[in-house]
């Protein structure tokens, strides 16, 4: 059984400037200000749409993410309209085959993290949720396995199969869309392995098109009580992790976020 963090990558190639002047391009159409229109105003027009709430006009854009998370990630992440996903099957993925190294992948979920003492068994309550989810998870791959083994479909093997194992979704939204899904899935209230990889796309949309989502605010508070470890985000190539960063105090007040490069 594979154990793997969760990750986030933009998919097509991200240029804010560009995604602005496609959307003044279409929105100057409604006040017939064709003329006005520079390949520098787009970032100022789009702030006047969102202002005057006329958002229809930012559906002109189209944004592809691809999410590896768990299962139970991706089932939340379908519940929303308008957009398109397609997602890893395990109707036809059969993890007991070469192709995924006969075994099945899962996501570690960060809030069972043990409390550290990793140099003898340890028995503390921490470490025994971790333990427990451990356990569970391989007896599922094992069971899996042996179905496969006895002539079982993969779509029929997978009834066995746990809400942490990893899938691949890619969503494709209209920047409005992204806005609405990006507010609900960084809020406090929402799962934290949601925010955990929320957070940082929007983070990264808030750098690359501060025009359309830096109205869009971030309570790092209190993340429902955890310190959660933010996933990484590619965007056009490249690698960025967003680090946490917490005060000694037992209990955490405030958090600070830094990236290995400027955002």
């Amino acid at each position: 059984m594979k154990i793997i963090e969760p990750s986030v990558e933009i998919i097509n190639p991200l240029d804010g400037d560009k995604i602005c002047i496609d959307i003044e391009r279409a929105g100057r159409t409604c006040y017939k200000s064709e003329k006005e229109f520079t390949p520098e105003t787009g970032r100022k027009f789009c702030r006047m749409l969102i202002q005057r709430g006329h958002k229809s006009v930012i559906e002109h854009s189209l944004i592809s993410v691809k999410f590896i998370v768990d299962r139970g990630i991706s089932h939340e992440l379908v519940r929303h309209r308008i957009a398109s996903f397609s997602q890893e099957s395990t109707r036809y993925c059969c993890y007991s085959k070469d192709k995924f190294d006969n075994q099945i992948t899962v996501i570690n979920p960060f809030f069972f993290k043990g409390c550290g003492n990793w140099a003898a068994f340890c028995n503390c309550v921490e470490c025994m949720k971790y333990n427990y989810w451990y356990i569970h998870c391989r007896n599922c791959e094992s069971v899996y396995t042996l179905l496969v083994d006895q002539g079982a479909k993969a779509e029929e093997a997978r009834s066995v199969l746990p809400n942490s194992l990893k899938t691949e979704i890619v969503m494709t939204a209209n920047v409005r869309q992204w806005r609405k899904v990006l507010q609900l899935r960084t809020a406090i209230a929402a799962h934290p392995q949601m925010r955990q990889v929320a957070v940082p796309l929007l983070k990264i949309f808030k750098k690359e098109m501060p025009a359309l989502f830096e109205d869009i605010k971030i309570d790092y508070e209190t993340n429902n009580g955890y310190l959660i470890p933010w996933a990484t985000v590619k965007v056009n190539g490249e690698e960025l992790q967003l680090q946490t960063i917490a005060s000694s105090e037992k209990k955490v007040k405030s958090l600070l976020f830094q990236c290995n490069i400027n955002i």
